[in-house]
């Protein structure tokens, strides 16, 4: 099943987000094409259900999501899905939405909860993507719970239901944060990994595709029907293990720093 990954939808984008925005154009082009092909969206709590229940899902699901929580999402991308009565799935980092939990993080406009809750009512769910948007997996147990948490009860107290599902930031996990995610009471959790999501791949490290602004309409039909994938997606994977090497090597470093101090 393809789950596909948006952030910013923007006609000018600053240069945080620019290679990660999507034109309006375009993203309204690539819904269209989703309707034309036969897919239908859904959101990521029906698809929870339906692997763990069997409830019935359409016969060419997709999952459409947006991660962070960027203005555009509410200016261009609901008309869009409007328009086609599509689902999808916004994951909100609460402390850069604009209002009273607002950190000051956010790297473009930021949604309101007002808006937010327009999405709502437009049948976007939305679910958690942390407070700060941290690279859960390198805090310690106490941050990492306080991220979750908090994210998930600033959600529940703002729209009066508990998010199902998360993200997680820039896609990193390990089984300590998975375990967390799952403890804290999420039913499922998406990662990045740019593959098709599998069964197999277990409910806390579902994978998703990215949608970028250089995403021509070809290639995002090659995305949608699953071919090619692994290719298109090379450098990124490559780029991927080798900054995880460095995460990794640097963890190890610091654990045993840490060691020698309380030695």
């Amino acid at each position: 099943m393809p789950i596909l990954m948006y952030h910013s939808v923007a006609a000018g984008p600053n240069d945080a987000t620019r290679d990660l925005s999507v034109a309006p154009e375009a993203f309204a082009r690539q819904l269209s094409l989703i309707a034309d092909l036969g897919f239908a969206p859904v959101g990521t709590a029906a698809l929870a259900a339906h692997w763990r229940s069997g409830s019935p899902l359409p016969e060419r699901p997709v999952l459409i999501t947006f991660d962070d929580g960027y203005e555009g999402v509410h200016r261009h991308a609901l008309p869009a899905l409007a328009e086609h009565g599509f689902a999808a799935t916004l994951f909100v980092t609460t402390g850069w939405l604009r209002g009273p939990h607002d950190t000051g993080g956010g790297l473009d406009t930021m949604l309101d909860w007002d808006q937010v809750r327009d999405l709502v009512a437009a049948d976007v769910e939305i679910g958690g993507h942390s407070h700060t948007h941290p690279q859960l997996d390198r805090l310690d147990d106490t941050g990492l719970r306080s991220e979750l948490i908090l994210c998930k009860e600033i959600v529940s107290d703002e729209l009066g239901t508990v998010p199902a599902s998360f993200a997680y930031p820039y896609g990193y996990s390990s089984r300590r944060v998975r375990e967390a995610v799952r403890e804290v009471g999420y039913a499922q959790a998406l990662a990045v990994g740019n593959g098709l999501a599998r069964r197999r791949q277990g409910p806390y490290a579902l994978r998703r595709v990215t949608v970028r602004r250089s995403t021509g309409i070809a290639e995002f039909e090659r995305l949608l029907q699953g071919r090619a994938i692994a290719r298109t997606f090379a450098k990124d994977r490559a780029l991927t293990k080798g900054y995880a090497v460095a995460r990794r090597t640097r963890q190890a470093g610091r654990t045993a720093i840490r060691s020698l101090v309380h030695a």
